[in-house]
């Protein structure tokens, strides 16, 4: 089998605090904040690199991100992968899940032959959940989302999807998409020896003509979600200095609680 997985490099949760809009370009600024591959896209490696296990093949991983990406795609060859894929061009940048769709698309059709596409049900930083129905559609493929088992039988897999107040079961034949979610399985750790052999492994960077995209359909010009207008909430608090004796500051609060109805 061969086998993409599409990940992405998203912010460290443990730093969301640290990141802020550009009021100019709307995009968000990430520039100091550590990233880490989105967990979910660990799930993703993982079921490829057990599918790899059982049928033999290749696991390749496909990443839209921006050059300093490479170390993130290389902590996904450390685990097991085969092969790695960086789409980075600066006309990519501003990208909705549809621009974004579109570029992996095109990379995963350049490189072609895969028997299944696997993605992460749902990014950290936005949790949309729309690639992989829209990279399956793009591409004219089945597609599942939110996976919590996949078992193969010869050319035919096994699925079960959760859903509201359950799951769902599924049998479809191969090439197919498919979005896994945390639950589908634990990722496993890098090990030293695949630390070392992920320097070298394969690894190619395409850009914009590489992928023979119109620049129009990528980026902030081939997205149809736009950012509005933007507003920083005022986090202040009004406030008046009382002075005089606590006697008589502890009147004048009676009387301002009072006047706001809190007091009768």
């Amino acid at each position: 089998m061969k086998i993409a997985v599409c990940i992405k490099p998203v912010p460290d949760p443990n730093h969301y605090n640290k990141i802020t809009v550009n009021p100019e370009t709307k995009l968000l600024e990430r520039k100091g904040i550590p990233m880490v591959i989105n967990p979910v896209d660990k799930n993703a490696i993982e079921a490829a690199l057990q599918l790899k296990e059982q049928a033999g093949g290749k696991v390749v991983l496909v990443s839209m991100a921006p050059p300093d990406a490479r170390e993130k795609l290389t902590e996904g060859l450390a685990m097991g992968a085969d092969e790695a894929f960086l789409l980075s061009d600066r006309a990519f940048a501003g990208s909705d899940t549809l621009a974004t769709a579109r570029v992996l698309a095109a990379g995963l059709k350049k490189i072609g032959g895969f028997d299944l596409i696997l993605a992460g049900a749902e990014s950290a930083d936005s949790g949309t959940s729309h690639i992989p129905s829209q990279l399956g559609e793009l591409m004219g493929l089945p597609h599942l989302n939110h996976l919590i088992e996949l078992n193969l039988e010869a050319a035919s897999l096994k699925m079960k999807t959760k859903i509201e107040y359950g799951y769902a079961e599924y049998e479809g034949n191969l090439p197919m998409v498919l979005g896994v979610a945390k639950e589908i399985n634990k990722p496993r750790y890098t090990t030293l020896m695949g630390v070392v052999a992920a320097r070298n492994k394969p690894f190619t960077i395409w850009g914009l003509d590489e992928l023979e995209l119109d620049p129009a359909s990528t980026g902030l010009a081939g997205s149809p979600t736009q950012p509005g207008e933007l507003h920083l909430p005022r986090h202040g608090r009004k406030a008046e200095l009382l002075e005089g004796e606590p006697g008589d500051i502890a009147g004048k609060i009676v009387a301002i609680l009072r006047a706001a109805g809190v007091l009768v």
